[in-house]
């Protein structure tokens, strides 16, 4: 079956057995190795990525169920070679280990800071539900977050008085 989707921002298309799933597609077709395999049953979340702007286990969908999506894996997070300050707040806070969940650990919460960009503990605690990890004990995780999520506050407000100063400008 032929497939059409944007991955990471670029067009993609593929000639591809039915029976393909996401990540595998993601993985042998594509060749981009950041999602990975865990447990093939949905249940570690390593495979996490975004289809259509909401978290996904690639692991549980066949390539051509996202057929003319929108698919955003962890290489396509950083931008111009660029971080994003969840990434960063991963490294600063040291909310990984051996890295191996991690990907799919940002995707998710990626989605639910897009969803929620000022989450409680409980909820991102909540949200990393579907993420085993056996090294970081999620506390270093969880503070990444509150970090990520300090930063992104200190940010908008510092575009906001740039943008407050240029329309005075003017």
């Amino acid at each position: 079956m032929q497939v059409l989707m944007t991955v990471n921002g670029k067009p993609m298309s593929a000639e591809i057995e039915p029976r393909m799933l996401l990540v595998d597609f993601i993985r042998e077709t594509l060749g981009l190795m950041g999602t990975k395999i865990g447990c093939d049953t949905g249940q570690c979340g390593t495979c996490t990525i975004q289809v259509n702007g909401r978290s996904v286990k690639s692991c549980l969908l066949l390539a051509v169920q996202a057929d003319h999506s929108d698919v955003k894996t962890i290489e396509g997070v950083a931008q111009n070679g660029q971080l994003h300050m969840l990434q960063e707040a991963f490294w600063e806070k040291h909310g990984l280990q051996c890295g191996f969940c991690t990907p799919g650990m940002i995707m998710s919460l990626l989605d639910l800071l897009e969803h929620n960009p000022n989450p409680s503990e409980d909820e991102i605690r909540s949200w990393l539900w579907g993420s085993l990890c056996r090294c970081t004990g999620y506390q270093s995780v969880v503070r990444a977050v509150q970090y990520a999520v300090e930063k992104m506050q200190q940010a908008s407000v510092a575009e906001f008085a740039t943008a407050q100063a240029q329309t005075r400008s003017t």
